[in-house]
């Protein structure tokens, strides 16, 4: 399933838990786009809520804690995060446009509140020897399992350049998951998968639903770069452990030197 929505200033919300269970993946999912001066408040009594800055700049205040938040891009630079438990107040006050990806879900425990900075978030260069350096993206992992088992998410980012593929070898895993796609240029355009042979165009500010243990992968158009944030909701007694099931007919690709035709000299 795949969202394109035209956002506008303010909240755009993508999916709703009290509607089909947020189409299975027991999270809310929101784009909010702030001006210069707009203020936006969170507040939840039975859900936790990730707000993840993308870009711009802004104000954020919770508990005692007031904060200027700066990214001048996703692809040069980590993002904050506040990780905001049930029960709590926050306060976002654009001081620039700015754009933040908003995650949720239910939670019956709290915890204290955590703004995750730019120093504390590692990005990691990936398949850049493998497969010719086709797969070759930036990993981020804001928050998983291992470091927050007292959240129910997950959530990090992959700067995807163009031309490259990522989320590949084809995977599953039984727990849901989103991608949120912002792309350098906003006519840029990619492919996601969703099953083995359901296929989207993806584009800037869409938002790919993976759910029922499916298949995924995805890939971005030459020159358009993109930076894709992924939302994991843990189920049940069945946390997200970096859990990665490949596709059993495309294993034979994870093999030191994997065998198959590459372009020569012209003759």
């Amino acid at each position: 399933m795949y969202f394109n929505k035209k956002t506008v200033r303010g909240y755009n919300s993508y999916l709703k838990l009290d509607e089909n269970n947020g189409e299975n993946t027991f999270m809310d999912v929101g784009l909010l786009v702030l001006g210069t001066g707009d203020e936006y408040t969170f507040e939840e009594p039975d859900k936790e809520t990730a707000v993840h800055l993308i870009c711009g700049e802004a104000m954020i205040q919770f508990d005692d804690v007031e904060e200027k938040i700066t990214r001048p891009n996703p692809f040069d630079y980590a993002p904050y995060c506040l990780l905001l438990p049930k029960g709590k107040q926050a306060r976002l006050t654009g001081i620039a446009s700015c754009e933040f990806f908003i995650q949720k879900t239910m939670i019956d425990h709290t915890y204290p509140a955590h703004l995750y900075k730019p120093e504390e978030i590692d990005t990691w260069a990936r398949g850049v020897s493998e497969l010719d350096g086709t797969m070759r993206r930036d990993v981020r992992t804001v928050f998983d399992y291992e470091t927050r088992p007292d959240s129910n998410m997950v959530l990090g980012e992959v700067v995807n350049p163009g031309g490259i593929w990522s989320s590949y070898p084809p995977h599953h895993h039984p727990q849901p998951e989103v991608y949120f796609y912002y792309f350098q240029h906003p006519e840029g355009f990619g492919a996601g998968w969703n099953g083995g042979s359901k296929v989207y165009t993806v584009r800037h500010h869409g938002l790919l639903v993976i759910n029922n243990d499916k298949s995924h992968q995805q890939v971005m158009a030459p020159g358009y770069p993109c930076m894709y944030i992924w939302g994991i909701r843990h189920l049940p007694g069945n946390p997200w452990e970096k859990t990665r099931i490949d596709d059993e007919e495309h294993t034979w690709l994870l093999a030191d030197n994997p065998e198959y035709w590459k372009p020569g000299e012209a003759k």
